[in-house]
């Protein structure tokens, strides 16, 4: 694909990097900075230009970001350092994949406006090895006319399909929602499959099963393999679902809508990531993926789990 528009990227983090990467491969040039430059170093075989300071991509006719909370976020657009620091150019339009608040997002999206710059909210569902497989997707809010010219470019980062929900903030309003039923729906599975494991069921069989069934999806079968084999190698972690959670939580109590499996799924990973504490090392532990909640669901039904070594595919085959 030729590149039309010349693109920044800001964020080498678990999925900035991939997402960044797929735009390489399929052919454009892009500007990458991250605060640590070696994470984004690896990129330049496939063409990426790394830049030493983020003022460096405000020459950029689009800029992605991809980073962990609304506070970097604003940072990195406004900080001493930033992005719009300086007083020359700037980009046309900013597209940002992050999860943030409704608030924070609202209060960027204010004072970008006010320098002439287009927000395009671009959160996205999925994690790093969806970004390889082509399995991500997104949904956008913003400028109409904004989202059409940075339409083709998102079709490449989020393969699976991008959902454009209308103006303003209503992206953040659907990826919150996304994520509180992410963790609403993973507790519910924790929970049955301990118990199908504790009538005799063994967690690879009951899981095979459950995919196989109406029930089943992309979700429950990607995660399957962290739960027969207890493998914690990192998507996504517990205090990271917490905020969503919480974000959840907060837009419910400002839109009047009541929520109580949602509060009680967050009581849930609460008591996880206090237990943590009698690990001896919580910040290794809570750094581990939040699939280590099914320790915690199996240890108040007073059982240990041990890796079951059974081969569980993943759905996710990296594209070639």
């Amino acid at each position: 694909m030729t590149a039309t528009h010349s693109l920044g990227w800001i964020g080498m983090g678990r999925m900035g990097f991939p997402m960044a990467e797929r735009l390489l491969k399929a052919g454009h040039k892009v500007a990458i900075w991250n605060r640590t430059r070696a994470k984004a170093e690896p990129l330049a075989a496939n063409g990426g230009r790394i830049a030493d300071r983020l003022d460096e991509l405000a020459a950029c006719d689009i800029v992605f970001s991809m980073v962990s909370t609304g506070n970097d976020l604003e940072q990195i657009y406004f900080g001493p350092n930033g992005l719009l620091a300086g007083s020359g150019r700037r980009p046309k339009i900013l597209v940002d994949c992050s999860s943030i608040g409704v608030d924070e997002s609202e209060a960027i999206a204010s004072r970008l406006k006010e320098i002439g710059c287009a927000f395009v909210r671009a959160p996205v569902s999925g994690n790093g090895k969806c970004v390889k497989a082509g399995k991500l997707s997104s949904v956008v809010s913003g400028p109409k006319d904004a989202f059409e010219t940075i339409a083709p470019y998102l079709k490449v980062i989020a393969a699976s399909g991008i959902s454009y929900v209308g103006e303003g903030e209503l992206a953040r309003i659907c990826k919150i929602a996304h994520n509180v039923m992410l963790g609403v729906v993973f507790q519910n599975l924790l929970e049955i499959t301990i118990l199908a494991q504790k009538a005799g069921v063994p967690r690879h069989a009951f899981l095979d099963f459950m995919n196989a069934s109406v029930m089943g999806s992309v979700f429950t079968k990607y995660k399957s393999n962290a739960l027969v084999n207890l493998d914690w190698t990192t998507t996504f972690t517990a205090p990271l679902l917490r905020k969503d959670l919480d974000l959840g939580l907060q837009a419910a109590r400002e839109l009047g809508v009541a929520m109580p499996i949602t509060a009680t799924a967050r009581e849930a990973l609460q008591a996880h990531i206090g237990a943590a504490y009698l690990q001896g090392d919580p910040a290794g532990y809570l750094a581990k993926d939040f699939a280590t909640l099914l320790e915690s669901v199996a240890r108040n039904a007073g059982m240990t789990l041990a890796p079951e070594n059974v081969p569980t595919p993943t759905g996710l085959e990296t594209e070639g």
